[in-house]
């Protein structure tokens, strides 16, 4: 059995370059930008909430000015993708459009990099039909997620492309390639801790590939060429940890990097054991079906031809019928993270991955990359489930499962798979736009988002919101505006404040979540207050509406007295408003105290 890499032997043809590359790359990018921008004019900007919706950019900002992670600014995790969204600012768009638009850029580009590695075919050589069920996979992937910078959008599209340039650069042999690829794997590990398996997949994938076996192993300079590599896999993290010891803050990183609670991705692997009666309910039956006709399949095929025509029938009834479990999975999943659909395909795709192996006599490595990247995925707090990456599990579940049946011509012309293909873009995107006009991420239905929120501050323009949300925004704008001081705060939930009004924030934590406050934060935070009662030149509001209450356009009030209680997540806000000396100002439903 093969299980080294999953890259074709070195005795196999070489595919057929197709003429004209550079058409057909910029043919390729051209769609990719297009889904992008049609995604985002369509759905990501409509819909906005002050909580997370800037999260990233906030951090972002800071870096961007010269603040040093884990010294400056408290974060209980690497703050790689701080650095990364940095270019999120240069984008010749508003602000928050821009950020979007490139996050849905690197959903479909990690889309295309797994189905890249999974169908061992280059991008130029993929026809109109495997182009369009990328597409679709890639709307599958965005599903009912809000388009923002995201620490796992960005683990994920780092994962890919680092695994599809090191495979690529493997299977050429351009150095540069190969150590871009290990590159991005290791920039993966300091966008979230979750992904720190990412650089072991990078060294797997170069130790075990057959161009490292039967290449660089029989050179006098192998050692010096594996050195290379993994210095460029770790020179992310080597630069990430420099910088942030040169500015004083190693202790405090590594405090604040252990401090967190785990996640163990117990969600996911525990699939069905709490409650194994949900293998007779959707989604999760779906699993069970794929299941049993996959041991079927097994039994059918383990013989080869030696079952004849019988057999080649009965493997193709079953992995159509395989086939229909995906795509069913898909559809019971409703687009809901509550539903556990995305857990469901992981499961199909495991259940697969065997089956390709016991088949085909290799080992699927870009199936397995797919799992890892998926388990990596489920190591969440709030979303602990591979919901991100259910597009490219489908996908990969229906890649797989092509490729046991035996040998057969081309069942249809170009135009019936490009057709085809077409119909399942315009599917998938008719269910995510209706899903997301249904109730955008923590905001209202389409019809009821009538604000755009460029009314308010440009980085925001297009951005559209429901009435009440925009009033708690422009409310944010007139405090600032009334009461200007060179640093200004707005607790607890208004990390979107800082970039989308050039507000410099004097405490370490830009969203002082529960699970957000690690090693000394609380310390730092309410230290912060003494030194900016002895130099002035602050703003602090605090917020009075629940933002929970926003997302169901609740009424925010035009004004309200200076002894409103705030809002507050563990008495934090409240210890800061009572330390700080500034006089009492109150602008819209926020309270706060001023010293100019």
């Amino acid at each position: 059995m093969d299980v080294a890499s999953p890259a074709h032997v070195a005795t196999a043809p070489a595919a057929h370059r197709p003429t004209r590359p550079l058409l057909r790359w910029s043919i390729h990018a051209g769609w990719v930008l297009l889904l992008a921008l049609a995604t985002e004019l369509r759905v990501g900007r409509f819909g906005f909430h002050p909580s997370d919706q800037g999260f990233i950019l906030a951090q972002a900002w800071r870096v961007l000015h010269g603040e040093v992670p884990h010294a400056d600014i408290i974060s209980a995790r690497p703050l790689g993708s701080a650095v990364l969204h940095v270019a999120d600012y240069v984008l010749p768009m508003p602000l928050f459009f821009g950020s979007s638009f490139l996050s849905m850029i690197e959903i479909v580009v990690a889309t295309i990099a797994f189905a890249a590695l999974v169908t061992r075919r280059r991008v130029l050589e993929w026809g109109p039909g495997m182009t369009a069920m990328v597409a679709a996979a890639s709307l599958i992937n965005l599903n009912a997620f809000p388009l923002m910078a995201w620490h796992t959008v960005d683990g994920i599209a780092l994962t890919a492309c680092g695994a599809w340039a090191l495979d690529a650069g493997l299977g050429s042999g351009r150095a540069f390639a190969r150590r871009g690829g290990l590159v991005l794997l290791g920039c993966a590990v300091f966008v979230k801790q979750s992904f720190a398996l990412a650089a072991v997949i990078g060294v797997l994938w170069l130790l075990l590939h057959p161009a490292t076996r039967a290449g660089a192993l029989r050179t006098a300079n192998w050692w010096r060429r594996l050195v290379l590599d993994l210095l460029a896999l770790g020179a992310p993290g080597l630069a990430y940890v420099a910088w942030v010891g040169l500015g004083g803050g190693f202790t405090e990183m590594v405090e604040q990097l252990t401090g967190g609670v785990p996640a163990y991705g117990q969600r996911l692997l525990g699939l069905w054991l709490d409650d194994p009666e949900v293998l007779t309910r959707a989604p999760v039956r779906e699993l069970s079906f794929f299941a049993a006709i996959a041991v079927v399949l097994l039994a059918v095929r383990l013989p080869g031809d030696r079952l004849g025509a019988a057999g080649r029938v009965a493997s193709w009834v079953l992995v159509f019928a395989g086939a229909a479990a995906v795509v069913w999975t898909v559809v019971d999943g409703r687009f809901t993270g509550s539903s556990r659909w995305a857990d469901v395909l992981w499961w199909i795709v495991a259940v697969s991955v065997p089956v390709y192996a016991a088949v085909r006599r290799k080992v699927p490595w870009a199936g397995l990359l797919v799992l890892a990247t998926g388990f990596m995925t489920s190591l969440s707090w709030g979303n602990d489930t591979p919901t991100l990456l259910t597009g490219t599990l489908a996908l990969t579940a229906l890649l797989l499962l092509s490729h046991l049946v035996p040998p057969r011509p081309r069942l249809a012309p170009r135009w019936v798979t490009a057709t085809a293909g077409c119909v399942a873009v315009a599917v998938c995107g008719w269910v995510v736009v209706a899903r997301h006009d249904q109730a955008a991420y923590l905001d209202l239905g389409h019809d009821r988002l009538t604000e755009d929120l460029g009314a308010v501050t440009p980085a925001m323009s297009g951005i559209r919101t429901n009435p009440s949300t925009f009033r708690y925004v422009q409310q944010i704008r007139d405090c600032v505006d009334r009461f200007p001081a060179r640093r200004t705060a707005v607790l607890p939930d208004n990390a979107f404040a800082y970039p989308a009004f050039g507000l410099r924030n004097p405490f370490p934590l830009e969203w002082p979540l529960p699970l957000e406050i690690v090693g000394d934060a609380p310390e730092r935070m309410l230290a912060k207050t003494a030194e900016l009662n002895r130099e002035g030149g602050y703003l602090v509001l605090f917020q009075t509406v629940p933002t929970g209450l926003l997302a169901t356009g609740g009424p925010v009030p035009p004004e309200v007295p200076p002894d409103t209680p705030v809002f507050t997540y563990l008495g934090l806000e409240t210890a800061i408003q009572a330390r700080l000396t500034g006089r009492v100002v109150t602008c819209g439903s926020f309270v706060g105290k001023y010293a100019p």
